[in-house]
């Protein structure tokens, strides 16, 4: 260190200084303002970049919810339609079934008529065999019955002991 003072010149200073001040005031004016302007414009970029960011960020949460408000509407209108699909589903079973248990009643009440039919038919055949079987027996009877004169009388007194007279 006290070389350096012993070696110091004023002058060597003096042009050292105005060097300094002139590469200062250079360096101002060619290199400081372009890097400031350019650190302002990364700046101004960041911001705008920031804004645009926090501005996406609203508009996605916008969106988020609006996708949920749709997604949930959805749910509800397919709710909506499958609560439909069942009660038209259950009405036609309840029409089937309304419409498969007329059939059948008339089903029923056809059979039973047949059945009644059928029956009165069987009993009037029945009735004209038994009557057609009593004419032939009858006949029979009375021919034998008939064929012997004594018989006849016998029959005629005995018929007339059982007639009552009014």
């Amino acid at each position: 260190m006290e070389k350096l003072i012993e070696q110091f010149s004023l002058g060597l200073f003096f042009w050292q200084l105005v060097l300094f001040v002139v590469l200062v005031l250079l360096l101002k004016k060619f290199a400081w303002k372009p890097i400031l302007d350019a650190v302002e414009k990364r700046e101004e970029g960041i911001k705008g970049a920031l804004e645009s960011a926090e501005k996406a960020k609203l508009d996605m949460q916008n969106l988020q919810a609006d996708n949920q408000k749709l997604l949930k509407e959805a749910r509800a209108e397919r709710e909506e339609m499958l609560k439909e699909a069942r009660d038209i589903k259950n009405k036609m079973i309840e029409d089937a079934k309304g419409e498969a248990q007329a059939q059948a009643n008339k089903m029923i009440a056809q059979a039973q008529s047949a059945i009644e039919s059928e029956k009165k038919a069987a009993i009037a055949e029945l009735k004209t065999q038994v009557a057609n079987l009593s004419i032939d027996i009858a006949e029979k009877v009375i021919r034998e019955e008939l064929s012997n004169k004594d018989k006849q009388e016998k029959l005629v007194a005995s018929m007339l002991g059982e007639a009552k007279l009014n």
